[in-house]
């Protein structure tokens, strides 16, 4: 026959006193299966006068010597850390102390919502008993706190509450329950944070860039056809040509903006190339041989051959003036 743990008698020794004189008291008790333990034994709702108030709270209890400390006792944190600093209703830890028969009590909540890193164990004063002559300041306590902290929970029935709490204790706020689709991807970006932020920037400076290149592949059989019906210079050279300017102006606006400057001018000058060139072919979609083809044939040329060297030597003399300007500070400052 299946053998019953030695502990089990001291485990439930703590829990059947607690649930003993909250229910002596009425507040309504509601066990958690061992299944769903994760940290707490019982879910309370606290009542006055016979009816339910707003207040819960989640409790773990421990029970057997191994708690007791010196000048009090001690519950273990373990790898409930997180949880219960987190929780959205108070979880409370109450240690039962089979010689005295008496029950102790602390708020882990509030005490781990002090610290960064888990204390491993969290302190329970033996100046905190829990009994009939200590249960109202107790339960005034933890409705200042709950109510302070803005752990209310209000529900039009029993199950409707605590169902209400359930959720709550799990995290489950509509503000900010884990949605199971994204909630491992969001682990991996918290991980890879910083670096995920770089590539961010790294994004977002690229994006003139990404659309340039998007209307280059869209537009390019259609300034073929233009080309075609307008010149005999190889339609495939003139629009490269065209596009590789573009293109080193867009990566010009991409590591300037890495750096965090704003080539505002460049912008400008890229979007009025790129509007004029890439609406050619919706102006005149098969080309002619008359002068409109012949104007932008050879503005196709010219442009590209005359904006490179600019682009080039603008933005050269800016560097020359930036490392002058940094020598500068460096010879006045030694």
């Amino acid at each position: 026959m299946a053998t019953v743990r030695a502990s089990r008698k001291i485990e439930r020794a703590g829990v059947n006193a607690l649930r003993a004189l909250l229910e002596e008291h009425e507040h309504i008790v509601q066990e958690i299966d061992g299944g769903n333990d994760h940290g707490e034994d019982m879910i309370v709702n606290f009542t006055r006068d016979g009816k339910r108030t707003p207040y819960w709270v989640a409790i773990q209890v421990k029970s057997g010597k191994k708690y007791k400390r010196v000048n009090g006792y001690a519950i273990p944190v373990e790898d409930h850390f997180d949880d219960w600093r987190q929780s959205r209703i108070p979880i409370l830890g109450v240690v039962y102390d089979m010689k005295k028969r008496e029950l102790f009590w602390v708020n882990l909540t509030e005490q781990l919502k002090s610290v960064t890193e888990s204390p491993g164990w969290v302190q329970v004063a033996n100046h905190r008993p829990l009994n009939s002559e200590t249960i109202e300041g107790f339960y005034g306590e933890i409705a200042t706190y709950a109510g302070d902290a803005r752990m209310r929970i209000r529900a039009a029935t029993e199950e409707e509450a605590l169902s209400e709490a359930v959720r709550a204790r799990q995290g489950l706020d509509p503000l900010t329950a884990p949605n199971p689709l994204f909630e491992g991807i969001a682990d991996i970006a918290l991980r890879y944070e910083a670096r995920l932020t770089v590539i961010r920037r790294n994004l977002i400076a690229a994006l003139p860039m990404m659309i340039i290149t998007v209307l280059m592949l869209w537009v390019w059989p259609y300034q073929i056809r233009f080309a075609e019906g307008s010149t005999d210079v190889p339609a495939w050279m003139w629009v490269s040509n065209i596009y590789l300017f573009m293109f080193i102006m867009s990566l010009v606006m991409f590591f300037e903006f890495r750096v965090g400057r704003y080539p505002i001018e460049t912008g400008k000058w890229l979007w009025l190339i790129a509007g004029n060139f890439f609406w050619l072919p919706v102006i005149d979609s098969n080309g002619d041989r008359g002068w409109w083809g012949t104007f932008w044939i050879i503005a196709g040329i010219f442009v590209p051959s005359f904006g490179l060297k600019l682009l080039f030597v603008t933005f050269i003399r800016f560097a020359m003036d930036r490392i002058k300007k940094r020598r500068g500070l460096e010879t006045g400052s030694t």
